[in-house]
C-alpha cells in the first residue's frame, strides 16, 4: 500500500457502471457525467476488507507515497441521479464477494 492508506478511493462494481454507461448513451445528455460509487472509503480500510471477504491471512506492506497520488477521490453522482436515474446498487462487499466467486 502507498502512503499509509489514508487516501480515499471511492468503488463501483462493474455491472453498476455498465448500467450507468449505458443510461448515458442512451439519454439525450451532451454533458459530462459521473459515473461511480459515491461512498468513500480509505484505501487502507478497503485493503482490510479484501483480506476479511477472501479469508486471507496476508499482510499489507506499506510503500512510500508517490507524489502525484491523489488524497481524495469520490464522485459526486447529482446528475447521473438528476439525468439518468441512475446511481449504483451494489454495495462494496457484496461486489467483492460476487468477485471472489
Amino acid at each position: 500500500m502507498y502512503g499509509d492508506g489514508s487516501q480515499t478511493r471511492s468503488f463501483c462494481y462493474v455491472s453498476d457502471l455498465i448500467d450507468g454507461i449505458y443510461r448515458l448513451m442512451m439519454s439525450d445528455c451532451a454533458e459530462p457525467v459521473n459515473i461511480g460509487n459515491p461512498d468513500e472509503m480509505s484505501l487502507l480500510e478497503f485493503a482490510e476488507r479484501v483480506i476479511e471477504v477472501i479469508g486471507s491471512g496476508s499482510q499489507i506492506v506499506f510503500e512510500e507515497l508517490p507524489v502525484d497520488d491523489p488524497k481524495v477521490r469520490r464522485r459526486d453522482i447529482g446528475k447521473a441521479k438528476d439525468v439518468l436515474g441512475w446511481e449504483p446498487e451494489v454495495g462494496l462487499v457484496e461486489g467483492l464477494e460476487m468477485t471472489v466467486e
